[in-house]
This record gives C-alpha cells, sequence and structure tokens, in this order.
C-alpha cells in the first residue's frame, strides 16, 4: 500500500554516518513534533539526483525553513557511508539531513520501493510534507526528472 496524505509513517529506523561511526535514528527521532520537508531520489551519486534534484532543495533550504519547517531530510536506498558522502559533496553544513534506507525497509513500507534496471531496488523519486510523522501532502514522479518532487513545489505547498 503506497503512504498517502493523512496517513501516519510507518516505524522505521535509518543510518547516519556520524563522527563517532554508524549511528541509528528512528522516524520519531526525525518527525515528532515536528515539520519535516522529505524528499527521496532513487540513488546518490546518480545524474538527475545530482544535478536537480538535491541542489534544488539545497537552493531553497532557507526559504523552505522560513515556512516553518524543523528539518529537510534526503532518504536514499544506499549506506550511509554513501549518503554522506554524498551530502559532504555538496557542503550540506545542516541545511539538509541525508538518511540511509539501505535495505529500503522504510521505502518498502510506504510504498515507494521500485525495481531499476541494473541497481536492484531503489526509491521512486518523491517529495513530502510531514507534521509529528503524519503525511499533509505527497509529490510522487509518474515520469523521469524532478516535475512535482522538488523543491519550488515544496514552497508553494507550505
Amino acid at each position: 500500500m503506497t503512504v498517502k496524505p493523512g496517513d501516519r509513517l510507518p516505524p522505521s529506523t535509518f543510518a547516519i554516518k556520524t563522527e563517532d561511526g554508524k549511528t541509528d535514528v528512528t522516524n520519531g527521532d526525525v518527525f515528532a513534533g515536528k515539520t519535516v520537508v522529505l524528499f527521496a531520489v532513487p540513488g546518490a551519486f546518480t545524474p538527475t539526483c545530482s544535478r536537480n534534484h538535491m541542489p534544488g532543495f539545497l537552493q531553497e533550504a532557507v526559504a523552505i525553513k522560513a515556512k516553518g519547517v524543523d528539518d529537510i531530510v534526503c532518504v536514499a536506498v544506499n549506506d550511509h557511508h554513501v549518503m554522506k558522502a554524498w551530502g559532504d559533496t555538496y557542503g550540506l553544513g545542516g541545511k539538509i539531513t541525508v538518511l540511509a534506507d539501505g535495505d529500503g525497509n522504510f521505502t518498502r513500507a510506504i510504498g515507494m520501493l521500485m525495481p531499476m534496471a541494473g541497481l536492484g531496488e531503489r526509491s521512486k523519486r518523491y517529495s513530502m510534507i510531514v507534521k509529528d510523522g503524519v503525511v499533509k501532502t505527497l509529490n510522487v514522479e509518474d515520469k523521469p526528472g524532478v516535475n512535482v518532487s522538488g523543491a519550488s513545489t515544496i514552497l508553494t505547498q507550505l
């Protein structure tokens, strides 16, 4: 079943790479009591994700947070080492949090896991606004590129 506006996100655990190594965070840590913009990409370091999706959110991070957003989070079905390295290439400086959904458990639970030729199972490209763990808006791409899931769409929804 695909998550929809009004649904509570299912219990999940993500990984982040810190100075001390791998740290697990739950979706409660990420979403509880907060307004969060979540966007997902099929893969770190992939062309559209790296040239269009992440840069748009980085460019609009200040404007998004000015509208009452506590955090902007990017999730991918990649490991925590890859997500940290990808985030470091942008110098995110606390503007965007990158979370690894290495086994795709969160992505599968919300109905966004899909097979990608030559890449295994990956996330669909989407964005959402989440308030205290409940999905308020959901923007899922139905064709290649960043058409409805980018920062400009999120800004109109806040």
